[in-house]
């Protein structure tokens, strides 16, 4: 509607103009003196933060109208409106009545979320802020201030605007905030003032401060920010210093181990960073939405049809000559109307419009808003090293948690610790580890001694010096009772001192802390130098600048003054960034040093230096000066800074960090590869450090025929390589494939041979990306989102660089690691360790899938259940449209007859056991591609549904057939007991068919159960049983019910009709319980490990075994249980089969100690299946010299073929469901 609006205003010329590029702020208000600048007058918002979604005022209209965009609500409220306005077989509040139920539940709810965010908006925007005003510091409200206002920030006070930095109380201008409100950062982070500033520390010396902000307008990146400050001082010209993010504080941060600071607000309220970071992300739209969106369609066209068929045949009812016999019916007189025939439309319309679920939506919110409070709650995705639970943002996609078929991993701080702990470096072509925390070289003398020349030992030193310096670490120091302070300035060298450095980068603080070790000792530092230790003396260098580093450049840099003078600039970074620049050192040995540390799972960093003239220097500073001023295309004209002196490197070294696995990575891949879902790993880092972290943690595993997509360097090239590949995995004997593709020839498959690529990659087991950008992460979720197969996507990652990927994925999995809380934030569903991915996505997407599933399609069946009669019931009325039920059951049959149990199976439901889905990760193949609401399992639902119809109505007519009385004082039934026993029967059946859809049984599901009979009793006893004539016109139901249950023809009625309408559904199953098992639920088998627990997984495992031994309780032979015992353990390790080779393996472990066999001994043979199921022996990935595949499978297959049946039938209970286990 706004978009709309502001057309006509544009069309109009009255629109307010667009706003410029940058605001200009002055500080404190103060105008400049009068200069030949012009500056633009912006109004800018109050800083009240508004996250509630509605006012008092416009709660009801805004609520309504959100409401009734939903096709079932507008549908109701048509049908009330019809039944107004025609006239209805039924009165309007049988609709209107559940409409307003439903509409008044979910605006309660809605009313509650959004009085919870009031309040919380209150307490943020009346918290106390000090301001200078008028020359005097002055308590004011949150909320009151203003762009422009000085602002005075106490120790941990959390910060209510973004501010640019004007002072504190250190004379350097430094402060430390945390971030972690707004990232999760703990660390703490150090912002700077300008120099010019700084000493401004008292409200009279700020006062009289003169200057103005130019800025960027609000943009939500929380690590970017360009801007600058004019200065002016009276009688000269006015400076201008380039302001960038460490100069701003952030809303939600808070000052730590700093009394004070001063700051100038720039963005308030819904301008913060904070806010524009809290608005929601894009809609992701749920593959039950979808579908269900498709039943409802289908239901309507279903209702349009009774209907059109209804009113046809009233009509030609009307013109036959035997309508003249029926005197007690009124005939038309007159022609036909094509307003007539709407009006009947009409009127059926609303008589069948109940086969529309009107409590489906409002009952589906209340099961997923259960469904985000518990899974937090699971305390085995609880990790208590960070007191960090799981956490849902979201309830929409509950149920794509058990749907997901491709995942996309990122591989720092996701599958590994990001711990990093140095343990190598190469320097000018030497090799050292570090030994007890010392480097020692690879190579050492004859007699085993470590020697080190001295020219060995400068080079060690000037290494070392480098990794002192070129960081952005911060200092702390403990004090002598334990506290600790910041050091980032002098300190005492009388003793050693005790520090503990901060990063932002994990990889920063493992090289500072490695030259701490190596007696290069980083003690502090301030904006205008850093200090080291140098086998105990001071060395002072002057900071000069700090090029940060970027994924663009991928490289950082700083520059000093050295004690004796130089200008020293440090640089370090990817090898790809950092060799091609080098033109001096060791470049030959470092990378092959640099492949070796890769190869070994270690992340690698090349480090090197240039000594600049100071004319070079001059230039390059004046060059950053104008970058860093410029308020346009700043990033460019620092990029070109930048490269200008970043280049004529001399190559000092490498080093390698390593970064463990976090704890059970390899067991959850295995799980995922398992359950049918394919693993993509992403990462930035080089080739060989990812392939060996790739099959470090089992993503390529042994066995797998690797393919390269690397070193790319044309379109035409990339295209010869895909077409080479493809040919390869046609004639591979080898079934299973894994790719690894680096970035520069992942931006030629994607750019220019997407579907080539795409083809290819599905044929892979595992994929695996290297040198990646976050877009490009982004592009290869969206490539295989756009697949004609149309899977389902999930992305997990835990840092801001991982963002893109998660938010362009169905699925947005984020973990919360050492990175920050972007990831957390963007994410739909996020933990804290990946490990955490197996209870997530086996247990709760299984459960939340198959409870969402089964609710939707329940709904549906039963309201076709229920209302279908009232179709039959036209065709003996001559379509009167005189209704069979009671107005009173059809305004309660949605709302109370049938609402407590399902929404109870919606939120309580577990059709396995979590250890059973944790222990056999196939279960999630048989959910998969939303097979539980497929166009054919609704039909069966709605067939079902119709079936029971047929059964209630005609069951009831031939109880009452030939006026036979089923009173003991010969009184008759009317038309409303007819139809009271089809209700009855109708809430008797459907409730029960939910009963045997459940496999979890306990106190809550079988207390809603009872509650909701005893209750349908209850509530039509005490409707039948008074007059309310004073609320109705007409009442033809006193005493109706009673009448009924007086009867025992009905209740013996009640019980052959509800299980003949129940017994045809009870053997389908039972015969695909136990005849066809392999067509059978999965849910349906659990009940084989509430006799015998373990033979679940083999009664799972083995889809064409017999499962009545299992249901019986049966005692098996010994030797089959000794078989048994080696096909689950050979069956947990088969790490690299697919589910078919899964049940191969296991029939074989299984047959491997039959006395039938043949072909060699027990022994032999139980080797045989132990080795197939691992994956290894004569049956997996064996060539003879040939190069072809050898028999051993075949042999086998055959020896069991022609062993003797008796034996083996006798042996194992049947001989076929053996075979059919081999020959799958």
């Amino acid at each position: 509607m706004s978009k709309y609006l502001n057309r006509v205003a544009d069309a109009l010329g009255v629109s307010s103009p667009p706003p410029p590029e940058q605001r200009t702020v002055f500080v404190n208000h103060k105008r400049p003196p009068d200069t030949a600048e012009e500056f633009v007058l912006q109004k800018f918002p109050s800083n009240r933060i508004t996250t509630s979604k509605y006012t008092a005022w416009n709660f009801l209209p805004k609520n309504l109208f959100e409401q009734f965009r939903r096709i079932a609500n507008f549908y109701f409220l048509i049908v009330g409106v019809v039944q107004l306005t025609i006239d209805s077989p039924v009165s309007a509040w049988t609709t209107l009545l559940p409409l307003l139920f439903v509409i008044s539940v979910t605006a309660v709810k809605q009313a509650y979320e959004d009085w919870l965010r009031h309040r919380a908006d209150n307490e943020v925007n009346n918290r106390p802020a000090s301001v200078i005003r008028d020359g005097e510091l002055i308590k004011i409200r949150s909320e009151e201030i203003r762009v422009g206002d000085i602002v005075k920030v106490f120790n941990n006070q959390e910060l209510q605007a973004d501010l640019v930095m004007l002072s504190s109380v250190d004379p350097e201008g430094q402060c430390h905030i945390t971030t972690a409100n707004l990232d999760g950062e703990t660390n703490l982070k150090i912002f700077t003032s300008l120099p010019d500033t700084a000493l401004l520390q008292s409200v009279e010396s700020l006062n009289g401060l003169v200057a103005s902000i130019e800025c960027e307008q609000p943009q939500p990146d929380l690590y970017k920010f360009i801007g600058r400050m004019n200065i002016y001082v009276e009688g000269s010209e006015p400076k201008t210093k380039p302001l960038g993010p460490e100069n701003v504080l952030l809303r939600g941060s808070r000052l730590k181990n700093t009394p004070y600071v001063y700051g100038c607000a720039i963005y308030t309220g819904q301008e913060t960073k904070m806010a524009l970071n809290s608005k929601q992300k894009g809609l992701k739209i749920s593959i039950i939405e979808s579908s269900m969106n498709d039943c409802l369609i289908f239901c309507l066209c279903w209702l349009i049809v009774q209907s059109c068929l209804c009113t046809g045949l009233y009509y030609w009812f009307e013109s036959r000559d035997f309508r003249t016999h029926l005197w007690y019916l009124s005939k038309d007189n007159g022609s036909v109307t094509a307003g007539d025939v709407i009006e009947n439309i009409l009127a059926f319309l609303v008589l069948f419009s109940y086969i529309i679920p009107i409590s489906l939506y409002v009952t589906l919110e209340l099961q997923k808003f259960c469904a985000t409070m518990f899974f937090p709650w699971d305390i085995d995705m609880y990790d208590e090293r960070t007191d960090e639970p799981a956490k849902a943002n979201t309830s929409d996609l509950i149920e794509m948690l058990g749907q997901v078929e491709y995942l996309f991993s990122d591989k720092t701080g996701t599958l590994t610790e990001n711990d990093m702990q140095f343990r190598h470096c190469s320097i000018d072509g030497a090799k050292y580890s570090e030994v007890e925390g010392k480097l020692q070289p690879i190579d050492t003398t004859d007699d085993g001694e470590i020697f080190i020349s001295p020219e060995d030992q400068v080079k060690m030193q000037e290494f070392l010096t480098a990794l002192a310096l070129c960081h952005v670490v911060h200092v702390h120091q403990p004090k002598k009772n334990g506290a600790v302070t910041e050091v980032d300035g002098p300190v005492d060298n009388s003793s050693p001192p005790v520090l503990e450095y901060q990063a932002s980068s994990p990889d920063e603080k493992a090289l500072v802390e490695a030259a701490s070790r190596n007696g290069v000792i980083f003690t502090g530092g301030t904006q205008e130098y850093m200090d080291l230790l140098v086998d105990g003396k001071q060395e002072r260098y002057q900071l000069q600048h700090v090029l940060e580093f970027d994924s663009d450049r991928k490289r950082m840099s700083v520059i000093v003054k050295t004690p004796d003078g130089r200008n020293l600039m440090i640089c370090k970074g990817a090898e790809t960034a950092i060799l091609d620049n080098c033109k001096s050192g060791n470049k030959n040995d470092a990378i092959e040093h640099l492949t070796y540390y890769a190869m070994d799972g270690l992340r690698t960093l090349c480090i090197s230096q240039r000594y600049l003239t100071d004319e070079e220097y001059d230039e390059f500073d004046a060059r950053l000066h104008d970058a860093r001023t410029a308020l346009n295309n700043r990033e460019e004209k620092l990029a070109d800074a930048f490269e200008y002196v970043e280049k004529d490197l001399h190559l000092l070294g490498a080093t390698g960090v390593e970064d463990r696995l976090q704890e059970g990575v390899s067991e959850t891949i295995e799980k995922m590869r398992q359950a049918g879902i394919k693993v993509w790993i992403l990462t930035g880092d080089k080739q060989e450090t990812a392939v060996n972290i790739s099959k470090s943690c089992g993503h390529i595993q042994h066995g797998m025929s690797e393919m390269y997509l690397v070193k790319q360097e044309s379109s035409e090239q990339c295209l010869d390589t895909l077409n080479d590949l493809k040919m390869k995995i046609t004639e591979d004997t080898v079934p299973k494939h894994a790719l690894c593709v680096d970035g520069m020839s992942l931006s030629f498959a994607l750019n220019h041979h997407s579907e080539l690529f795409r083809m290819i990659c599905e044929a892979c087991v595992a994929v695996l990306c290297c040198r990646m950008t976050p877009l490009q992460k982004a592009e290869v979720v969206k490539l295989m989102k756009r697949s004609d197969s149309k899977p389902i996507t999930g992305a997990i990652g835990d840092g801001a660089n991982d963002v893109s990927m998660i938010q362009e994925a169905h699925l947005g999995l984020g973990i919360m690691g050492k990175e920050g809380r972007q990831a957390v934030r963007c994410s739909d569903y996020a933990f804290a360790r990946f490990k955490f991915l197996q209870k997530a996505l086996l247990v709760h997407g299984h459960w939340y899938y198959i409870r969402v599933t089964t609710l939707v399609q329940y709904f549906f069946y039963k309201n076709f259940a229920m209302i279908t009669p009232q179709f039959y019931f036209c065709f003996f009325n001559a379509f009167s449209q005189q209704t069979v039920y009671e107005e009173f059951l059809l305004t309660f049959y949605n709302m109370t007859f049938t609402a407590l149990p399902i929404l109870i199976y919606g939120i309580f439901e577990q059709n396995y056991s979590s250890n059973t889905l944790l222990n056999n990760p196939f279960l999630y193949r048989q959910i998969a591609r939303n097979k539980a609401l497929t166009v054919w399992e609704y039909m069966y639902w709605i067939t079902l549904g119709l079936y029971h119809s047929l059964c209630f109505y005609f069951g009831t007519m031939l109880l009452m057939a030939d006026d036979v009385s089923l009173l003991p004082n010969n009184q008759q039934f009317g038309l409303f007991t007819f139809g009271s026993i089809c209700m009855t029967i109708c809430v008797i059946v459907v409730n029960f068919k939910l009963c045997y859809e459940t496999r979890h049984w306990d106190g809550v599901w079988i207390f809603s159960m009872a509650l909701t009979i005893v209750g349908y009793f209850a509530l039509l006893m005490l409707y039948s049983g008074v007059f309310w004539y004073d609320f109705m016109e007409v009442f033809n139901f006193y005493w109706v019910f009673f009448k009924m249950m007086e009867s025992p023809s009905f209740w013996l009625g009640m019980i052959i009709i509800g299980a003949i309408a129940v017994l045809p559904d009870f053997i389908y199953k039972c015969i695909l319980y136990f005849i066809f098992p392999e067509k059978s639920s999965a849910a349906q088998r659990e009940v084989c490990g509430d006799v015998n627990s373990k033979k679940v997984m083999q009664c799972d495992a083995d889809s064409s075994a017999s499962f009545f031994p299992c249901i019986l309780g049966e005692r098996v032979d010994d030797s089959f249980e000794q078989a048994e015992a080696v096909a689950l353990k050979t069956y947990s390790s088969a790490s690299n089969l697919s589910v078919s080779e899964e049940i191969t393996a296991l029939a074989m472990a299984t047959l491997a100690n039959s006395e039938t066999a043949v072909n060699g001994s027990d022994a032999s043979l139980h080797k045989q299946g132990s080795d197939y199921a691992n994956g290894g022996g004569d049956f997996v990935d064996s060539k003879p010299a040939d190069g072809k595949q050898n028999g051993s499978v075949s042999s086998l297959e055959m020896a069991v073929l022609k062993s003797d049946r008796q034996s083996a039938t006798s042996e194992y209970g049947s001989v076929a469901s053996v075979e059919a286990a081999v020959h799958v």
